[in-house]
């Protein structure tokens, strides 16, 4: 049994036309098997009349009849074929998704290998003509894939196995010696090579662009929760403040009614005695006209003018007209009371200012002017720190970027963060300070505002200050900045302003979307016949104040 389960494997039991096992087999002189149908169509195709196999040449075609011996063994090689497929189907049997062997009749099995010469798919059985004939070890073979029709050429019927660089597009030979004869054309394997060593290096891009993706995704889950965090802080620090803010009205009030209410009292204590002393006085003085009235009725003489220089002459009293009660109003207690209110809401806007602007220093940086930006009226000092306006203009090369109207210069770099520095405007009565964008005109006049890319502040005569927003904000300072404070948020669209000594806020401009780069502005305007000569100053930010 073992010896004819060998005798089965042999591909002497297998068609070399059709590749199946043997149905009618028949022998040629030569000594070679095939099926009667496949070995008869093979002839009646071919002018020649020879063996596929040995290319043996016949003058005439050959008498040929059924090999009774190969008929009944190919039969038990099918049997058994079938056998060992009924015990191992998982094995066998084509799965879901995979490539079927074309030459299977009944239950199709899976395939091993496909053929791109035979444009046929082979199970492990139907395979072994090609690792075993000479002539078909030459064909090649690839793991198994469907629609083998789709890597031949259409128009030539020919394998698609060269590449034609110029169109981008798989080619046959022929398709080469016409269509793309002056093409640059390479073998299907050279491209696959280079296609798959770019493929290679384009996963390791996308990988390496997965992996910048996934640290920016921790960046911000870092960032939400550092947010988180300062967001429960402030929500802590604004709750202690309205706390103590609450506290102070409610100890306000409670000091304001006892101050009332004791006034009240005293006004009432004043009241009683004072009735007091009236209800006396009625007293007496209706005695007084009792006995008045008494003696006018008697008849004795002598009584009546003994009695009435006593009686007749009025008691001394108060003169009642000008006595009177009124509650002294407490609008000098009101008063007191919520200017003592007032002076605790600075003290906490200062403590809150004050952490706001320490939080915002984090984000300093060190501003350098671009000389290359500054008007030609414009003086800057060595270290490009320093900007006052001269007595005339210099002789300086014009350039894009040079301010050829107003007397202005821009920060060296832009950026698109957060940034914040400091400038000292101490002895100057005009001056202008904040953001510009990238993209103003530096040519012609300067009208400050957001609507021509400018977010400053400035001052005039002194002590007049304004923002030119949208529209100029007037707004007056309880003193007088000597340090300004510069802040923007690019993302949040913010630009603010703070007195740095003071520790408070002065303006801020919100709701905004910055597009490109943002630099910061500086305008030390002209000189006031000596008044403003001081210049503007960038200075270091103290992180310890």
């Amino acid at each position: 049994m073992a010896l004819c389960n060998s005798l089965l494997s042999e591909e002497n039991f297998l068609c070399s036309i059709c590749l199946d096992v043997f149905t009618e087999p028949v022998t040629t002189s030569c000594g070679h098997n095939f099926c009667m149908a496949c070995i008869r169509k093979y002839w009646d195709s071919d002018d020649l009349c020879q063996c596929p196999i040995c290319r043996k040449k016949f003058d005439r075609r050959p008498e040929i009849c059924i090999n009774a011996f190969i008929s009944e063994m190919a039969a038990q090689f099918r049997k058994s074929v079938q056998l060992r497929a009924s015990r191992s189907p998982d094995q066998n049997f084509v799965e879901l998704g995979r490539v079927a062997c074309d030459v299977c009749t009944g239950t199709k099995l899976k395939a091993l290998k496909s053929c791109l010469v035979c444009l046929t798919s082979y199970c492990e059985t139907h395979l072994q003509p090609h690792q075993i004939a000479p002539a078909l070890k030459r064909h090649e073979l690839i793991d198994p894939v469907k629609r083998l029709e789709d890597r031949m050429c259409k128009e030539h019927n020919k394998p698609l196995d060269l590449f034609c660089r110029t169109d981008q597009m798989c080619v046959c030979v022929q398709c080469k010696k016409t269509d793309h004869k002056t093409h640059y054309t390479v073998p299907l394997e050279e491209e696959y090579g280079e296609k798959k060593a770019q493929l290679g290096q384009t996963e390791a891009e996308v990988q390496q662009m997965i992996h910048e993706r996934l640290q920016k995704v921790q960046e911000m889950k870092h960032s939400v929760e550092i947010s988180k965090r300062e967001a429960e802080r402030e929500i802590a620090d604004s709750v202690q403040v309205f706390t103590a803010l609450v506290r102070s009205i409610e100890r306000s009030q409670v000091e304001l009614i006892e101050v009332v209410e004791e006034k009240q009292k005293a006004t009432e204590r004043r009241a009683e005695g004072l009735i007091i002393d009236l209800e006396q006085e009625i007293t007496d003085l209706r005695r007084r006209r009792s006995e008045l009235k008494q003696l006018s009725h008697t008849e004795d003489h002598l009584h009546l003018l003994q009695s009435s220089p006593s009686l007749c002459s009025l008691p001394p009293n108060k003169d009642w007209s000008e006595i009177s009660v009124h509650r002294s109003l407490s609008v000098e207690t009101v008063r007191r009371a919520v200017s003592q209110l007032h002076e605790t809401i600075r003290s906490e806007v200062k403590k809150l200012c004050d952490a706001e602007l320490k939080w915002m220093q984090q984000w300093s940086v060190d501003v350098t002017l671009d000389p290359d930006t500054a008007h030609p009226s414009l003086i800057l000092s060595e270290d490009r720190k320093q900007v006052r306006y001269g007595i005339r203009e210099q002789n300086l090369p014009d350039n894009p970027k040079r301010f050829s109207k107003g007397a202005s210069v821009l920060r060296k770099d832009g950026f698109s963060g957060r940034l914040y520095y400091e400038v000292q405007v101490k002895e100057k009565t005009k001056w202008d300070l904040g953001v510009a964008k990238e993209s103003i005109n530096r040519k012609n006049d300067i009208f400050l505002g957001p609507e021509n890319g400018y977010w400053t502040i400035w001052l005039r005569n002194a002590n007049e200050y304004a923002a030119n927003d949208d529209r100029a904000v007037n707004f007056l300072l309880r003193e007088k900045p000597q340090k300004v404070g510069v802040f923007v948020d690019y993302e949040e669209g913010q630009v603010s302003f703070y007195d740095v000594e003071a520790r408070c806020h002065i303006y801020s401009f919100t709701g905004y979307t910055f597009t490109e780069r943002i630099y910061p502005y500086f305008c030390p305007c002209l000189n006031d016949g000596g008044k403003n000569s001081a210049p503007l100053i960038i200075t270091p930010v103290n992180h310890t104040d």
